[in-house]
């Protein structure tokens, strides 16, 4: 076990990141700031490159305008 509450900090909020959890929401439950939490815990997160391609790609399909039926 950890020797201080705090050392339990970053088995906490790294796998929180990775999971996909906004920055804001972890620094809030964390007791921290954005900046604070990422100068401390960016280098965690890992593999989330694919998953940020498919929230661009389903976020660009969503707000293309439809084409028109009439045309």
């Amino acid at each position: 076990m950890a020797k201080r509450p705090h050392d339990l900090r970053p088995a906490c909020l790294s796998p929180w990141l990775n999971a996909g959890i906004t920055a804001p929401q972890v620094a809030e439950w964390a007791g921290h700031s954005v900046e604070m939490l990422l100068s401390t815990y960016a280098k965690c997160i890992d593999g989330q490159e694919e998953l940020a391609r498919k929230r661009i790609e389903a976020a660009l399909e969503w707000s293309e305008p439809e084409a028109d039926e009439d045309a």
